[in-house]
C-alpha cells in the first residue's frame, strides 16, 4: 500500500471526527489554543490508536485470510463508507450548547472513541494490504488531528451545514479506497 493510499484512508477516517470537531465548534463563541489541542489530541490520538488495535487482531488472523483479504478490505471499507453515508443522511444539526461543557473530558473520550470506530476496523485490514504501522499509524492520526482542528473552526464559522457533508464524502472515500484495492487484486 503506498502512501497515497494511506493518506486517501486517513482523510476518509477522519471525517467523522471532523464532523464532530465542527459540531464542537458550534457551542463557541469563540474558538481558543487550548479547544484546538484538545480537539486534535483526542480524536488523533484515538484514530491513530484504534487502527493499531486493529492491526494487532488483523496480524494474527491475516495468514489464515490472505486469499481473501482483498475482499475483506472491500467489503469492510464498503460498509463502513455506506455506514457513514447512511448516518449523514438522518444527521440531525445538533443545538449548540455550554462551549467548557462540549469540551469535558467524558464527552470528548466517548466522542473519540465513537468516532474511531471505523478506524479499528480498517487497521484489522492494514497487515492484509501490507501497509507500513508506522507511517500508517501517523499519517491517521495526524490528518485527523489536522482535519478536526481545520473542522473545528469552520464548525465555529459556518455552522452545521458542513457535518453530514463531511461524512458523505469521508463515506464515498472509503468505498472508492475498497474498489481500487480489489480492482487491484482481482487483476
Amino acid at each position: 500500500m503506498h502512501f497515497g493510499a494511506i493518506l486517501a484512508l486517513a482523510v476518509g477516517l477522519a471525517m467523522d471526527a471532523t464532523a464532530v470537531a465542527a459540531s464542537r465548534g458550534l457551542a463557541l463563541s469563540r474558538v481558543t489554543a487550548r479547544h484546538a489541542l484538545l480537539v486534535a489530541l483526542y480524536f488523533g490520538g484515538s484514530q491513530a490508536l484504534m487502527p493499531l488495535i486493529g492491526w494487532m487482531i488483523g496480524a494474527s488472523v491475516g495468514p489464515l485470510v490472505e486469499a481473501w483479504d482483498h475482499w475483506i478490505a472491500f467489503v469492510l471499507l464498503s460498509v463502513i463508507g455506506g455506514k457513514m453515508i447512511w448516518e449523514a443522511r438522518g444527521a440531525k444539526d445538533e443545538e449548540a450548547r455550554d462551549g467548557e461543557a462540549a469540551f469535558a473530558p467524558k464527552v470528548m473520550i466517548v466522542l473519540a472513541v465513537a468516532t474511531s470506530i471505523d478506524a479499528l476496523a480498517v487497521g484489522v485490514t492494514l497487515p492484509m494490504l501490507g501497509a507500513p504501522l508506522g507511517l500508517s499509524l501517523a499519517t491517521i492520526g495526524v490528518t485527523t488531528a489536522v482535519m478536526s482542528v481545520i473542522g473545528l473552526f469552520a464548525g465555529r464559522r459556518f455552522g452545521a451545514v458542513l457535518g453530514p457533508r463531511l461524512d458523505i464524502a469521508g463515506g464515498l472515500i472509503l468505498i472508492v479506497l475498497g474498489v481500487k484495492i480489489l480492482i487491484e487484486h482481482t487483476s
